[in-house]
């Protein structure tokens, strides 16, 4: 079975066969990977009415526990820059799904929750978002899929993505 990573590496082993070019296999499987996934995500949420970003923001929001985020716990936790965060805010409470004010002991800081709506939202498509995810990793069992999350899981320390999810 072959992809088209096959394909370029066949390429450059018959210009350049001089050079190793295995990570090139690794990489830019990885990277088609997470185009064609992204894509998927983002057809799946497009269909439900979301932005994958929204959902992102609505996901974070929902899985954690203290249910408020200060703003920039969450510019953290969805890796945007704290203007990027605030235009994005502006959208959702402007939707209605989230709320957002000042914290009571420090002015400096904007704390933000999941409206009753929000909530709902982020809670009805969390399950289909799962099967939808489920369903672009068809190609893979169970078994496969724990394998390649722990490659993936080393790969991703070794670079330095140790951080603590919020």
């Amino acid at each position: 079975m072959a992809d088209a990573v096959d394909a370029i590496l066949g390429q450059w082993a018959r210009t350049r066969p001089d050079v190793d070019v295995s990570p090139m296999g690794v990489i830019g499987r990885v990277s088609r990977a997470s185009r064609l996934l992204e894509r998927g995500v983002k057809e799946f949420l497009a269909e439900h009415g979301l932005e994958a970003w929204e959902f992102d923001m609505l996901a974070t929001l929902l899985r954690n526990e203290a249910d408020t985020m200060c703003m920039k716990d969450l510019s953290a936790a969805a890796m945007v820059s704290p203007g990027a965060l605030t235009n994005r805010m502006d959208h959702l409470v402007e939707r209605g799904l989230v709320d957002r004010w000042p914290a009571p002991d420090n002015r400096r800081m904007t704390l933000v929750a999941l409206t009753d709506e929000g909530r709902r939202v982020a809670n009805d498509i969390l399950e289909r978002h799962a099967a939808n995810e489920a369903h672009l990793l068809r190609g893979l069992s169970p078994a496969d899929r724990e394998a390649l999350a722990g490659l993936l899981r080393k790969l991703l320390v070794s670079l330095g993505d140790t951080g603590r999810p919020v």
